[in-house]
């Protein structure tokens, strides 16, 4: 029997309310007093059971007073090895990385320390991890989202929100009632899909630029998923709209062997010619974004189709050029 199916066997006889006497256990488990002692110091001092032994009785029990209040000691019905333990660990240190807004670390800190505890190191496992494995980020973003909390419970408890939103496009303010549909994270940003309620359509709003949120008296209004995507998520990048285009990009064999393993869209089409190029399809509402994209793999990329995309990249490269030159 393992170290877990012995602990969880103990677990189980007291949460019936036993009382274990010592002769019992050792039976019961087929274990040495050493490992008993090892067993019940860890449900003890590493799962923060309140374990107390009943001289009256001459065994081991849960303090009912303790357990009244509250006290938890385990991840309710869920055993983890070790080996576990550090995924989970590792996996928490990974999203504090990629966790730009701070939104997620005050939540899972806790579970976090528990978890290290399960492993008897303290405090010293969390540190291992964040030692061990380096996460870099080029380009991130540093963003402040203060009204993230209260526009997720509005979003789940399905609730109209006023927000006074500072639109970068037109850089002025503005107030919306807005019925929030979903939130996408999207190159390091949160984004909240709603109905306007002001403009009569299906908006995005970046979180990072809403200035203020209030709940409003009304229910949400729900937008079919289907219409979701078709508007704010058939095109290319975070830029919606109805009129999709496609476009067609030719990358050469230096730069395909990278492009190949990339997901631009999820509805992309891609390919190899003949001569080991890549040949890669995919539609956008928008072009603004689909260009800097284009721009960051020149001159290893040309644009097939349509020509007007073409020349708008043509028309940033020569922009560029001309800057540089002056």
């Amino acid at each position: 029997m393992s170290q877990t199916e012995r602990l969880y066997r103990i677990k189980s006889l007291l949460d019936a309310g036993r009382c274990l006497s010592k002769p019992f256990l050792l039976r019961e488990l087929e274990v040495s007093p050493a490992t008993l002692k090892r067993d019940l110091a860890h449900i003890r001092n590493r799962m923060n059971a309140p374990l107390v032994y009943d001289r009256d009785l001459g065994g081991w029990k849960l303090d009912k007073a303790a357990v009244m209040v509250g006290t938890q000691f385990e991840l309710p019905g869920l055993w983890l090895t070790a080996e576990e333990i550090h995924a989970l660990l590792t996996m928490q240190h990974l999203l504090a990385n990629l966790d730009a807004g701070g939104l997620l670390g005050p939540h899972i800190e806790p579970l976090m320390r528990r978890l290290g505890k399960l492993l008897g190191a303290g405090t010293r496992a969390t540190e291992e991890v964040a030692r061990r494995i380096r996460v870099e980020t080029v380009g991130a973003r540093k963003i402040h989202l203060p009204h993230f909390q209260a526009v997720g419970s509005a979003l789940l408890l399905r609730q109209r929100l006023l927000i006074e939103y500072h639109g970068r496009g037109r850089d002025e303010p503005g107030e919306r009632e807005v019925s929030p549909q979903r939130l996408i994270h999207y190159r390091d940003n949160w984004y909240l899909d709603s109905w306007c309620h002001v403009r009569k359509a299906l908006r995005s709003f970046s979180v990072d630029a809403i200035q203020r949120v209030q709940v409003v008296g009304k229910t949400a209004i729900d937008v079919p998923e289907a219409e979701l995507d078709a508007v704010l998520g058939s095109g290319y990048g975070i830029f919606s709209g109805k009129e999709v285009q496609w476009a067609t990009l030719r990358f050469t064999p230096e730069r395909a062997r990278w492009v190949a393993d990339e997901t631009w869209h999820s509805k992309q089409e891609g390919r190899f010619d003949e001569s080991g190029r890549y040949v890669l399809r995919l539609p956008y509402a928008d072009p603004r974004e689909l260009i800097m994209d284009i721009l960051r793999h020149l001159p290893e990329v040309e644009v097939l189709e349509p020509l007007e995309l073409a020349e708008s990249v043509r028309q940033k490269v020569a922009m560029a050029a001309r800057q540089l030159a002056s």
